[in-house]
């Protein structure tokens, strides 16, 4: 069986008969977990591995860790700083914070890669305008060099553990203020003004970037849809101009940012005619099973070979993982970042 084009999340702490009828529909390709799934690391274990066993090959297992207030485990998981925590190291020394960068994604790739775990969205790659509450220290840093330089090293580390990297949000949500799981952000600049939240993405593509995640952003000047349901952005600039060859995932659809584009039905059609290979609803399972009730066809072949090349590596168990020197050597790094002192500079 094929991996479909629909991501879904589950109800608890273990698959319930309704979870598993769903997780086993050839629509659905992979799975996303929250908090609400973890009571304890060997319960996380054992949820994974029976989402994995419900289908062959087996779904994507992902989950959004990317460090700072954004990490679903933490409970006997490395607690991972907010990325711009290592654009300030960067800042302080461009080789220290490149190698922290290389750090934060190896760890986190493979203490996630050992509880069963194929994929978190990370890194984010928006650039830090300092207007964009729901990015804010989310981003590394406002220059895109110094983006692309981390989010690459961030990326490196993660293909070192044994994960695919998704750079998110494309093509760029720092630029504007409101929050696109409550609102629909709209950015008027024109393309030619974007290089900038564009290049990390180039610059990561051209590092054999593995997927993106769009945005639910409008750019009234490019396209009055928002961007993952945009064929102009999907397919022009990004499949066309940008030369990515890798897997599209759209935001959660369940998200007030693709409210615009109708019911779940809709949203799903609409995201993938626009080129997405995948699209997470997330907390509202009346949606999935509306989609499920009327979405037809067995996706697109291009797509399933994108999605198969997303499952991690998996290999090393997390008690083995622990006793190693690189897990020590990159928590102790990591730990050590925490604690330094905020870097502040004079006016």
């Amino acid at each position: 069986m094929t991996l479909g084009p629909l991501m879904i999340d589950v109800a608890g702490t273990e698959l319930t008969v309704e979870d598993r009828d769903l997780l086993a529909h050839p629509l659905v390709g992979g799975c996303i977990l929250f908090t609400r799934n973890f009571g304890s690391i060997e319960q996380l274990e054992a949820l994974v591995a029976s989402i994995r066993a419900v289908r062959t090959p087996p779904l994507l297992v992902a989950v959004d860790h990317e460090g700072g207030r954004v990490q679903r485990f933490r409970k006997d998981f490395t607690v991972l700083p907010p990325m711009r925590t290592i654009g300030r190291q960067y800042d302080i020394d461009p080789a220290e914070g490149r190698h922290l960068a290389r750090q934060c994604g190896w760890l986190l790739a493979a203490e996630l890669l050992a509880v069963g775990i194929d994929m978190s969205f990370a890194p984010v790659v928006d650039l830090d305008y300092g207007v964009s509450s729901v990015i804010g220290d989310r981003a590394f840093h406002r220059d895109p060099r110094i983006v692309a330089e981390l989010a690459i090293a961030f990326a490196n580390g993660m293909r070192e553990a044994g994960m695919s990297a998704t750079a998110k949000h494309f093509p760029g949500h720092g630029a504007v203020v409101p929050d696109s799981h409550v609102a629909m952000p709209v950015d008027r600049r024109p393309l030619v003004d974007m290089d900038d939240d564009i290049y990390p993405y180039q610059r990561l593509i051209d590092n054999g970037l593995a997927s993106i995640m769009a945005a639910h952003v409008v750019f009234a000047e490019v396209d009055p849809l928002p961007a993952g349901f945009s064929r102009r952005w999907l397919q022009d600039e990004l499949r066309g101009r940008l030369r990515f060859s890798g897997a599209i995932f759209s935001d959660d659809l369940s998200m007030a940012g693709a409210g615009v584009v109708g019911d779940m039905p809709e949203r799903v059609r609409a995201a993938l005619a626009a080129g997405c290979d995948i699209v997470p609803i997330c907390n509202n399972r009346q949606g999935v099973l509306q989609v499920i009730d009327s979405l037809r066809g067995s996706g697109d072949p291009l797509s399933h070979i994108r999605l198969a090349r997303l499952h991690g590596r998996l290999g090393t168990d997390r008690i083995a993982l622990r006793g190693s020197a690189d897990w020590q050597s990159c928590e102790q790094a990591i730990k050590g970042s925490m604690e330094r002192p905020e870097l502040r500079l004079d006016a």
